[in-house]
């Protein structure tokens, strides 16, 4: 018994070395311990010592890396409580400023620091009192630059300026507002950007307001031999009844994810698959923040097992336990399919990528073969029952005859008509 307790603490004690070897506070150390941190990441390994020297950093890091522990070592670190704002995390989307927020938060439990979050869809005056008192915000370009113009957010005193999923934000359209933000800072600050692809145009805003940047990348965190990838080919009035029929048959399968071109198509599918008894959740961004954080702790808590979501939806959540991402619909710009697939096969876990192409898919699905180094593997559809749908969906979504009930043929008709429009 000796011995072994012996062995767990050496070893414990040998990955706290690989921590401590970075550079890194004694106070977050203890969270490390305390969190049961197994060893550093790579991007951590890289860029942790140049951050920690004050370097401007470019880091090429996909979601769930480790990088928040890499500018969370610099800002914690380099942060007082109560002289103002001394730093400024810059994210695309609501989601992932909370979840940022969170992770600072609790890597800073032994150097207490007011870390607020702003973002759009909840009410601004909270945010304006609270930014009185904070000592670092991490933010949604538009709503940090709503403060800006109000004049409730002062960032002269920001010393750590972070763009974190840069290629996401200037993908969004938030080039400008991102631009705006960065002439409120001081010259002098360091600027840390960390970006899943190396766009051009990500290269061209770390010219312009980065000094010396060093470029450090990481491996994708998915392993490409735990990760297998198929796709059926099936007739548009068969794509929704496959799904149900993958996502009933397989028992075995962790937590899923299934993406959708449209809010329209994930309330389709999300409500069709509870119809036909599969526990499955939706987030988009027609959803209020308090909406989408429900649905985000139910699927992380288990509660639910399917989350069905649009790009800009899942974007930059570090969601684990993913063990098959499902492509109801193929993304329009080829490289979301890498960021999509992303999700699973991580850790050393297995993982399935399950692409269903229907007749709208095939110019998508050929972009994605042709942009990407993938190898997707054709399955033959199995014997799959036709399911019954409750309401119309977007062309080509799996929509029933409504045989008995449901919508009027003429009504139905003249919806099928305005979609296909669109």
């Amino acid at each position: 018994m000796e011995r072994l307790l012996e062995t767990v603490f050496l070893c414990k004690k040998n990955k706290m070395n690989k921590f401590e070897k970075l550079g890194i506070s004694s106070q977050i150390l203890k969270v490390i311990e305390k969190e049961n941190f197994e060893e550093p990441s790579e991007i951590q390994i890289k860029a942790i010592p140049l951050v920690l020297k004050g370097k401007d950093v470019i880091g090429g890091s996909a979601t769930g890396s480790g990088k928040t522990l890499v500018f969370g070592s610099r800002i914690i670190q380099d942060c007082t409580q109560g002289k103002g704002i001394q730093s400024l995390v810059l994210t695309p989307t609501r989601e992932l400023a909370i979840q940022v927020r969170d992770a600072l938060a609790k890597f800073s439990q032994y150097n207490p620091l007011e870390i607020l979050a702003v973002y759009g869809g909840v009410s601004i005056n909270p945010q304006i009192n609270e930014l009185k008192i904070a000592d670092v915000v991490v933010g949604t370009p538009g709503r940090v630059l709503d403060h800006v113009g109000r004049r409730t957010i002062d960032l002269r005193k920001v010393k750590v300026l972070v763009l974190d999923e840069a290629d996401r934000m200037l993908d969004m359209g938030f080039l400008e507002d991102v631009e705006k933000i960065i002439k409120q800072c001081p010259s002098d600050r360091q600027t840390l950007l960390f970006s899943a692809t190396i766009i051009p145009e990500v290269k061209r805003l770390s010219k312009r307001y980065m000094v010396d940047p060093v470029l450090v990348s990481a491996e994708s965190m998915v392993d490409p031999k735990k990760l297998k990838q198929v796709y059926y080919d099936v007739p548009d009035s068969l794509k929704f009844s496959l799904l149900v029929h993958l996502l009933k048959d397989d028992k075995n399968s962790g937590l899923v994810m299934i993406f959708c071109s449209s809010r329209r198509n994930v309330d389709f599918v999300v409500k069709n698959l509870r119809g036909n008894k599969v526990d499955a959740i939706a987030i988009h961004g027609g959803f209020t923040q308090a909406r989408r954080e429900s649905s985000l702790r139910k699927f992380n808590s288990g509660k639910a097992w399917v989350l069905v979501c649009t790009d800009v939806a899942a974007r930059g959540l570090d969601i684990k336990g993913v063990s098959h991402v499902y492509n109801y619909d193929l993304p329009r710009e080829s490289k979301q399919y890498v960021h999509r697939i992303g999700r699973t096969a991580r850790a050393g876990k297995d993982g399935m990528a399950v692409n269903i192409l229907a007749q709208r898919d095939h110019e998508n699905f050929s972009r994605v073969l042709k942009d990407n180094d993938v190898e997707i593997v054709r399955l033959e559809t199995p014997p799959v029952s036709k399911v019954r749908t409750k309401i119309p969906a977007q062309e080509g979504s799996g929509r029933s005859s409504h045989k008995r009930g449901g919508h009027r043929r003429g009504s139905s008709r003249r919806e099928h008509g305005r979609n296909r429009r669109r």
